[in-house]
C-alpha cells in the first residue's frame, strides 16, 4: 500500500513561502467548487499578497461559501446568533468578504464561473471577472487562464486503512481531471505547485476520490485548526414547493436513473419519492385528488405510481443530502456496474444481483468468458464478485482451499463442483451513486461521517466529466454511461420559463449574473440523448417582485439558459406540462394551461396576437383554477403538514427563528416600494405588545430594552410583522 514519503508541514506561512518558491509571484490559483477550498491555506496565501504588492494573485472557483450576515438592521439582528451557532467555528474565506465589500487590492484578481444565487447581483466588479462556461468546460477553461496552483481541502486515509492516499471527498468533479494535465504542464517545463490541507472532519471516499498523498507538492495539516465544514441549512418546503415535488415523483421510474439539484423543490421530490415508497397508499390518494392519470397522461405512459421495488441509480453532479435520505429509505440501491456487457446483461434481465451457474452460462453465451475458464476470465468474475475472492487459477483449474477444479462449463461434475464451492453469492463493485461534489446541512456531513463501509463504497465521488456528459472518459465510455443510465430524470429548477420553451435559469436580460450554468445545460441535453430519458425543469408559477406577485411563465425574455430546442418537461404548482415534439402552439398551451390563472389571459393574448395560437381558443374552464387559493385546498385535501411538513429531514433554525423569519418576510414584502415603506412606518408607529406576547422572540432579536430611535423603531417594526404573520391582509396585486 503506498506510503507517502513527503513530510506533511504545519505551518500555512511555511506552505505560501513553499508555493511562491515554486512558481514564483505571478499565481493562478485553482480553488474547488462550493466545500472544498482550503480555507486556512487561501487565506495564507491572500494575505501574503495583500502585503506583497509585487504577487499578482488571480483566483479562479466558483461558489465562495460566506456565513449569511444580512442587509438591514433587523436582517443583522435575525441572522448574528444563528450564523453564530452554525459557522462560529469555521474560519472565513478572507478574499470572499473582501469581494463583497469590494475591497480586493488591485494585485488580486477573483473569477467565478457560479455565484451562490443572487450573491453578487449588484457587484460590479464579479459581474464583469464572472466567467460563463459549462461545468465540464471548468477545467479546459483553468488550463486556458494559466493556472498554475491548485490548492484542495483533502480527508486523510491513515484514518481509514488507505495510509499514503487521500480523499478529495467533497470535490473530485474537476481535480481528477485538472492534476494530470498541471503534471503534463509541469513536464514541458512550465511550474506548478499542487496544494493539500488535511481536514479530518471532511468525510472520507474511496473510489476514484481517493489518490495518492504523493501527487501533491505540498500537503498541509495542523490538527488543532482543523474546522468544522461549511454548511447549508435546511430550507423550508411551502405547500407550492410540495406539489411540484410531488408532480415531479409521478415522472419516476422505478429502475431509473436519478439527478438532483439543491434546493427546496429537490428536497421535496425527494419526500414525495420515499412518500411513493414507503406510503404508496397515502401518495395514491393524493396522486388520485391531482387526478394526475387524467389530466396529465405523461406520469403513467413514463412514470410510475407504485413502490420502487427494483430501485434507482442516482448520477448527479451535486450529491445533495436528499440522495442519503433516498438510500436510508431503500430507492436508491439499483447498483450500476463498470463494464457495458455486464450492465446491458443485467438491464435485460439476463442476469440479476444473484450469481448461479446460470450467470457463467450467459456470459459465456455473450463470449464474455470462455470455457474452459481462463486466467482472465477467473479474475473478471472475481472482480464482480461472481466467483469467490479465495479462488486460486493454477495450471488451468480452480484453487479453493485444498479442492481442485476442472472449470470446463460443459461438464456436470465440473459445474457442481464449481456452484458449491467457487461462485459468489451476489454481484459485487456496484454503484449506486456517482457524485461530482457536495455540500449541505451539518447533519448530512455527520450522516457521511458515520455510513458503513458497504454503503461508502456503494457511493462513487468522481469526474464531473464523467458524470455529466456521455463522451468518452478514463472512467468510462459512452456505451458504458449509456448502459448505466437507464430511464433518466434529470430535475432542475428555473427562475422562469418562456412560451416557447427556453429556461431561464441564471441570469437576468440586462446581462447581470444570478448564479451560472453549471451543469444545467449538459443534463438537459443528455436528456434529449439517451433513449428513455427526461429533462424535468421544475419552477414555481409566480414570485414577488417589489411588493407585486408576477408570473415566472413569461411570453419571452431576453436572456435564456436553455435554448427553446431543448424543450422537454416543466413542472409548476399546477401540474406537468409535456413539451417535446410539440407543435409551437401546443407547447405555448401547455405552458399556459400550468401557469398561474392571474396571467393565463395575458398570455394567451400575446400567444394569440404573434399568431402563435389559433385566435379562436379560449381557455377552458379547467384551467382556470390555478390559484394559491386552491392550492390551499389541494394541500389540505392532499394530507397538509402531516404528510407534506415544511422541514421533513429537519432543520437548523430554531422555534423562534422560524416565527421571525416570517415576519421579516412579511416586513420585507410590504416595504418593496416607496410607498410601502412609508406606509409600514406609520403602522409600525402604532405597533405594541401590551400584552407581552412577543417578549421572548423581541429578546431574541436584542430589542426587548430598546434604546434610542432606531431601535425602538427596529422593536415596532417586528411587533408589526409579527402580527401580519397571524393576520394576513388580503391582498391581489399582481401583474404580467
Amino acid at each position: 500500500m503506498t506510503v507517502n514519503s513527503r513530510p506533511r508541514l504545519s505551518d500555512a506561512e511555511r506552505c505560501v513561502d513553499e508555493v511562491i518558491r515554486r512558481v514564483g509571484k505571478t499565481i493562478t490559483l485553482g480553488l474547488p467548487l462550493g466545500l472544498g477550498k482550503p480555507t486556512r491555506l487561501v487565506n495564507a496565501l491572500y494575505q501574503r499578497a495583500k502585503d506583497d504588492p509585487e504577487i499578482n494573485l488571480h483566483i479562479f472557483t466558483a461558489l465562495s461559501l460566506l456565513a449569511p450576515s444580512g442587509a438591514s438592521s433587523l436582517e443583522k439582528r435575525f441572522m448574528g446568533p444563528f450564523a453564530e451557532r452554525l459557522y462560529g467555528d469555521i474560519p472565513e474565506l478572507q478574499y470572499a468578504r473582501d469581494v463583497v465589500k469590494n475591497r480586493l487590492p488591485p494585485n488580486v484578481q477573483v473569477s467565478e464561473f457560479f455565484f451562490k444565487a443572487g450573491s453578487y447581483l449588484n457587484n460590479r466588479n464579479q459581474q464583469q471577472q464572472y466567467i460563463s462556461t459549462n461545468y465540464t468546460h471548468a477545467v479546459r477553461d483553468l488550463m486556458n487562464l494559466g493556472v498554475n496552483v491548485v490548492a484542495q481541502m483533502v480527508s486523510p486515509g491513515e484514518l481509514h486503512e488507505a495510509p499514503g492516499m487521500v480523499s478529495l471527498s467533497c470535490n473530485p468533479d474537476l481535480s481528477l481531471d485538472l492534476l494530470p494535465l498541471l503534471r503534463e504542464l509541469e513536464a514541458s517545463g512550465a511550474p506548478v505547485a499542487i496544494v493539500g490541507e488535511i481536514n479530518r472532519q471532511l468525510p472520507w471516499f474511496g473510489r476514484d476520490a481517493a489518490i495518492s498523498e504523493d501527487q501533491f507538492d505540498v500537503m498541509y495539516e495542523h490538527q488543532a485548526s482543523e474546522y468544522p465544514l461549511f454548511s447549508a441549512p435546511q430550507m423550508a418546503i411551502s405547500s407550492a414547493d410540495h406539489l411540484i415535488g410531488f408532480y415531479a415523483s409521478t415522472l419516476v421510474k422505478d429502475g431509473g436513473t436519478l439527478q438532483l439539484g439543491i434546493g427546496s423543490l429537490g428536497a421535496a421530490l425527494v419526500h414525495s419519492a420515499i412518500l411513493r415508497h414507503k406510503n404508496n397508499d397515502a401518495w395514491r390518494a393524493v396522486f388520485d385528488h391531482l387526478k394526475v392519470a387524467e389530466r396529465f397522461p405523461l406520469a403513467v405512459r413514463e412514470g410510475g405510481v407504485g413502490p420502487f421495488e427494483k430501485g434507482l441509480y442516482g448520477c448527479s453532479e451535486m450529491m445533495v443530502d436528499g440522495f442519503l435520505y433516498l438510500m436510508e429509505a431503500g430507492i436508491l440501491r439499483r447498483e450500476v456496474h463498470d463494464n457495458a456487457d455486464l450492465q446491458t446483461l443485467i438491464n435485460n434481465g439476463e442476469i440479476d444481483e444473484q450469481v448461479s451457474l446460470a450467470t457463467l452460462d450467459v456470459l459465456r453465451r455473450e463470449e464474455l468468458i470462455d470455457s474452459p475458464m481462463r486466467a482472465r476470465d477467473v479474475a473478471w468474475l472475481q472482480r464482480h464478485g461472481i466467483l469467490q475472492d479465495a479462488v486460486d487459477f493454477k495450471g488451468g483449474r480452480l484453487r479453493v482451499g485444498e479442492h481442485s477444479l476442472d472449470t470446463n462449463l460443459d461438464d456436470i461434475e465440473s459445474r457442481e463442483a464449481i456452484a458449491s464451492l467457487a461462485l459468489g453469492e451476489r454481484l459485487t463493485g456496484g454503484v449506486a451513486l456517482h457524485g461530482g461534489f457536495y455540500v449541505g446541512p451539518k447533519k448530512f456531513y455527520q450522516s457521511l461521517r458515520e455510513l458503513s463501509d458497504t454503503d461508502r463504497d456503494r457511493i462513487c465521488m468522481t469526474s464531473v466529466s464523467f458524470i455529466n456528459h456521455l463522451y468518452d472518459h478514463q472512467f468510462g465510455d459512452q456505451r458504458l454511461k449509456a448502459s448505466q443510465r437507464v430511464h433518466s430524470r434529470f430535475i432542475n429548477t428555473a427562475m422562469m420559463y418562456t412560451l416557447s420553451g427556453a429556461a431561464v435559469s441564471d441570469g437576468l436580460e440586462d446581462g447581470r449574473v444570478i448564479s451560472g450554468v453549471g451543469g444545467q445545460y449538459n443534463f438537459v441535453s443528455m436528456a434529449h440523448e439517451l433513449p428513455d430519458a427526461r429533462s424535468i425543469i421544475t419552477l414555481r408559477s409566480t414570485r414577488n417582485t417589489q411588493g407585486t406577485v408576477v408570473s415566472n411563465i413569461v411570453f419571452n425574455y431576453g436572456h435564456c439558459t436553455i435554448p427553446r430546442h431543448l424543450r422537454d418537461v416543466v413542472i409548476t404548482e399546477y401540474g406537468i406540462a409535456d413539451l417535446r415534439g410539440q407543435p409551437d402552439e401546443q407547447v405555448y398551451l401547455r405552458l399556459i394551461r400550468i401557469a398561474d390563472s392571474r396571467f393565463q389571459q395575458g398570455l394567451l393574448s400575446q400567444a394569440q396576437k404573434a399568431g402563435k395560437v389559433d385566435a379562436a381558443f379560449r381557455l377552458p374552464a379547467s384551467w382556470l383554477n390555478n390559484t394559491p387559493e386552491s392550492i390551499a385546498k389541494a394541500f389540505a385535501a392532499a394530507g397538509g403538514k402531516d404528510w407534506f411538513p415544511a422541514f421533513p429531514f429537519g432543520r437548523d433554525f430554531t422555534d423562534q427563528e422560524l416565527v421571525l423569519g416570517q415576519a421579516l418576510n412579511k416586513l420585507k414584502v410590504k416595504t418593496a416600494t416607496r410607498r410601502g415603506k412609508v406606509v409600514t412606518l406609520l403602522q409600525a408607529f402604532r405597533a405594541k405588545d401590551a400584552q407581552g406576547r412577543y417578549t421572548e422572540l423581541l429578546q431574541r432579536m436584542g430589542l426587548s430594552q430598546p434604546s434610542g430611535l432606531r431601535e425602538k423603531l427596529d422593536q415596532r417594526l417586528v411587533i408589526l410583522g409579527l402580527q401580519l404573520t397571524e393576520n394576513p391582509p388580503d391582498t391581489g396585486n399582481s401583474k404580467a
